[in-house]
């Protein structure tokens, strides 16, 4: 007998979704080193998951990075580097609250797309921030690389809703043919 999707624990779901976010930040985080979508990622846990475990996924996609980069990538481990890794973290959280509250505010599309553009204005932002004080200069905050990150982000973002949606859709397909096939 074969266990349906639909007919899994709300738990198992979760450490399901859980995975997925893991094993595609896995993929970023190689793909795109430092520049993995967390703003992208914080909107998405905000959006699927409740207040605590939306801060929770947002921590494991930040850690998950983190270990990517400096256990294959070969991040450098010097102070500096050790400090934005740990600023990153804090920013991906702030990122994923202010998508969370407007999440929580608004529905539908419109909640959504506040979400997302919370999570990006908040993440750039301190990361603009931080970046000036801390003196190398924020020359690379241009119009054409703030714009590259957006598009990452918000392609991020979409991709693991659409994931998102396919999955229960495929929960909700699997309960239908399931209940179907049931002698009456």
């Amino acid at each position: 007998m074969t266990t349906m999707l639909s007919a899994v624990s709300n738990d198992r779901r979760f450490a399901l979704w859980a995975a997925t976010l893991i094993a595609a930040t896995i993929l970023s985080s190689f793909a795109l080193a430092c520049a993995v979508p967390l703003a992208g990622f914080a909107a998405v846990a905000a959006l699927t998951a409740s207040r605590r475990e939306a801060l929770l996924l947002t921590s494991a996609i930040w850690l998950t990075n983190q270990a990517v980069g400096f256990l294959f990538l070969n991040y450098p481990t010097d102070p500096m580097t050790l400090f934005w890794g740990g600023a990153l973290g804090v920013i991906a959280l702030l990122s994923c609250e202010s998508a969370g509250l407007l999440a929580r505010r608004f529905h539908g599309f419109a909640g959504g797309l506040a979400a997302f553009l919370a999570s990006f204005v908040v993440y750039e932002s301190l990361v603009l921030a931080v970046t000036a004080a801390t003196g190398p200069g924020v020359d690379h905050f241009t119009a054409p690389v703030v714009s590259r990150i957006f598009f990452v982000n918000l392609f991020a973002f979409a991709g693991l809703l659409m994931l998102k949606a396919v999955g229960a859709a495929a929960a909700t397909r699997s309960a239908a043919k399931t209940f179907a096939s049931r002698p009456t």
